[in-house]
């Protein structure tokens, strides 16, 4: 058994978690035999009423996991062959939560953790292959600079600390986004990260940072532009599939989420995944993202198994 040391800071729809191919069908699907149960019961949470004014990252978070080689068995309700390859999330609601419970910000962000350790053992030990998670859109650049550089530098200290744990628990880790804004240091060790991670294969943990799905898909056409520029393609041979094997979610086996998820009431995605996004099944909770835990996320598979896809046919 290995405990995976997690600290981290989430602001509302940054969220938490700043650290941690080809296009394959909708119809593909990889079964995963993991069992986690220590990730589904976070520890308790120690807030302050008094939290301090300068951000300090919490240091009592644990994820404790422990693989066997059968696989869990699902839920009363869900059926393994509907369950989704990879699950979205908008993790909203952080500081609403906190501002309910007469906190500051900071406490929301640190209950945003726990409910970011229960996903990401549910999804080991549910099957589900990848999870991505908007952890810092373009936007969020806008925030109060206090916020912001605390947020960058826990995400360049998390990825530095935990790369050895995230190793021997066999997760992978891309992180996606413009990273032009990041510092030099940060930009070289999500490089490493990477890079040492990129043969795992229990879960691939995707971090949406300084992401925008307008990026995304201008990223994607520029590149696609320098290819004909040099000859190498001829316009008329641009389509959907050379524009999807430049997204940036190209990182993954399946790189088009099956299902999406949104906390906190709020109806519409914020410029998240766009183009990777056409075919996803939707849902929205009105949980903030804090009390988001199994029950909601049950509630979510339940929904999306419910649906027939039929991708517009």
């Amino acid at each position: 058994m290995l405990s995976i040391s997690i600290s981290s800071l989430l602001p509302n729809t940054l969220n938490p978690l700043l650290f941690l191919s080809k296009p394959i069908s909708p119809s593909s699907r990889i079964q995963i035999s993991i069992s986690t149960p220590h990730l589904l019961s976070p520890p308790p949470l120690r807030v302050s009423t008094k939290d301090a004014a300068v951000f300090e990252p919490p240091n009592d978070f644990v994820i404790d996991a422990g693989a066997t080689e059968d696989e869990d068995p699902l839920p009363a309700g869900l059926l393994r062959e509907l369950m989704p390859n990879h699950v979205a999330v908008v993790m909203d609601g952080n500081r609403r939560w906190a501002r309910m419970r007469g906190l500051q910000a900071v406490s929301g962000y640190k209950a945003g953790v726990g409910a970011l350790k229960g996903m990401m053992g549910l999804c080991c030990k549910w099957g589900i292959k990848v999870l991505t998670v908007f952890a810092f859109s373009s936007e969020n650049w806008f925030r109060p600079q206090l916020e912001v550089d605390f947020l960058i530098n826990l995400f360049e200290r998390g990825l530095r600390d935990e790369l050895d744990e995230f190793a021997r628990e066999d997760i992978r880790i891309s992180v996606i986004g413009n990273p032009t804004k990041l510092p030099e240091s940060l930009q070289e060790l999500i490089t490493n990260v990477e890079e040492a991670t990129k043969n795992n294969s229990r879960l691939h943990l995707v971090v949406a940072v300084s992401y925008s799905g307008k990026y995304d898909i201008v990223q994607a056409c520029q590149s696609i532009a320098l290819k004909v520029k040099d000859g190498v393609i001829e316009p008329q041979d641009i389509n959907e599939f050379l524009i999807e094997q430049e997204l940036e979610t190209n990182c993954t086996q399946f790189p088009y989420p099956d299902l999406l998820i949104r906390t906190s009431g709020e109806l519409r995605v914020s410029n998240f995944l766009l183009w990777q996004l056409a075919y996803t099944e939707l849902f929205f909770s009105k949980s903030h993202w804090p009390d988001f835990r199994e029950a909601e996320f049950l509630e979510a598979l339940c929904s999306f198994q419910r649906r027939q896809r039929s991708y517009g046919e």
